[in-house]
C-alpha cells in the first residue's frame, strides 16, 4: 500500500514495519534563510523575498546543526532498509561533508558506495573565483555489496562515449554505417557500439534543474527545490527492482513517489511542510495514484525549533 505523511522523518519511520528497499533523502541544505513557493504569476520561488509566494521550510541552520537533527532520522532509516538496500542522501556543498562523516559513523564505513556528482548545469558564475554549481549524492548500503544495482539498457543508465574514446577506439563501421569497436576477452570477441552509449558514471551531466524557459518547465509547481522527475527515475531504475518499496521521507513536492507509482514500485513518503504535502497530493491525485494518507503534524510541529538550535525536516524534491 502507498502512503503519505504528513510528519516528521522519524514518525515515518516508526510507522509500520515493512522494510525499505530504496531511500532517497533530500533534506535542506543548510542555505542560510528560509524558502518559498511561487504560486502565482509574479512570484518567486526559492529564497525569500519580497516578491515570494508561500513559505514553504526554513533551512537557516549552520551545517553542524543540520547534521545533529538528520543523524538520528538516519539511523531511523537504516533499521527500516532491507538487506539489499540503498540510501541516497542528495547535499551540495554546504554540508556534504559533516552529513558524510556523520553517515560513515550510522552506517559503517564499509557500506559507503560511493558519491555521484549530478551537476544540472544552471547556476551564475560568479565575478570572483569560480562557481559550485554541483551537488553530491552520496549512497550507503544495508550490508556491504548486497545493494540492487541495475546496469540495463535502458538509455537512462547509458552515457556517451567521450570524444576521445570516440576518436581512438571506434574506427569501424558496419553495413548499416553504425560506428563500434571490438575487444577480444577470454577467448571471446564483444563488439561494442558507440551509439549505444557506456555504463552510466558517478558524474551526471545531462540532466537539467528545474529552471524557467527550459522544456521541464510542464513539470513545474512552484516548489523551490524541486527535483526533475528524470533524476529520481535514473535512481529509481539503477537501485530498485518493481514492486520494491520507495521511501522519500522528505518528499518535498512529490517527485519521487510520482515517478515511483509510474515504474509500479510501491512507495512511502512525508514532509513536515504543509504546501509540500498539499502539492505531493495534488500531483498524486492528477495522476490517479491510490495512496492512504496520515497526518502527523502536531508532532511535526512540536519538533520545531528557532534557527540554530535544530533543523526542521521538510525536503526539497
Amino acid at each position: 500500500m502507498n502512503r503519505l505523511f504528513w510528519a516528521d522523518a522519524a514518525d515515518l519511520c516508526a510507522a509500520g514495519d515493512d522494510p525499505f528497499d530504496l531511500v532517497y533523502l533530500d533534506p535542506p541544505y543548510s542555505v542560510g534563510t528560509t524558502m518559498a513557493c511561487r504560486e502565482s504569476a509574479g512570484q518567486m520561488r526559492g529564497r525569500k523575498q519580497p516578491k515570494s509566494g508561500r513559505h514553504a521550510y526554513d533551512d537557516r541552520s549552520d551545517p553542524e546543526a543540520l547534521v545533529a537533527h538528520l543523524a538520528p532520522r538516519l539511523a531511523a532509516l537504516r533499521d527500516r532498509m532491507s538487506d539489499k538496500a540503498t540510501l541516497y542522501l542528495h547535499l551540495d556543498y554546504r554540508a556534504v561533508h559533516e552529513a558524510k562523516v556523520a553517515a560513515d559513523r550510522i552506517f559503517g564505513r564499509s557500506c559507503f558506495l560511493g558519491e555521484i556528482c549530478w551537476a544540472p548545469g544552471n547556476g551564475a558564475r560568479g565575478a570572483r573565483g569560480f562557481a559550485v554549481t554541483h551537488q553530491t549524492l552520496l549512497l550507503y548500503a544495508k550490508k556491504g555489496r548486497r545493494h540492487v544495482v541495475h546496469h540495463s539498457d535502458h538509455p537512462l543508465l547509458r552515457e556517451p562515449y567521450a570524444a576521445t574514446s570516440l576518436a581512438m577506439h571506434f574506427t569501424k563501421r558496419d553495413e548499416d554505417g553504425r560506428r563500434y569497436r571490438e575487444r577480444r576477452v577470454a577467448g571471446k570477441t564483444y563488439r561494442y557500439y558507440a551509439d549505444e552509449g557506456r555504463r552510466l558514471g558517478s558524474v551526471w551531466t545531462d540532466i537539467p534543474a528545474m529552471v524557467a524557459n527550459t522544456p521541464l518547465r510542464k513539470e513545474g509547481t512552484g516548489y523551490p527545490t524541486q527535483k526533475p522527475e528524470k533524476l529520481l527515475e535514473r535512481i529509481l531504475r539503477m537501485s530498485s527492482d518493481p514492486g520494491d518499496h520507495v521511501v522519500d521521507p522528505m518528499c518535498g513536492s512529490g517527485t519521487t513517489l510520482v515517478v515511483a507509482a509510474r515504474l509500479d514500485r510501491r512507495f512511502t513518503g512525508g514532509d513536515q511542510s504543509e504546501v509540500a504535502i498539499e502539492l505531493t497530493r495534488e500531483r498524486l491525485d492528477e495522476a490517479g495514484v491510490a495512496y492512504a494518507f496520515e497526518s502527523r503534524a502536531a508532532s511535526a510541529s512540536a519538533s520545531r525549533m528557532p534557527a540554530g538550535e535544530a533543523v526542521p525536516s521538510p525536503a526539497r524534491s
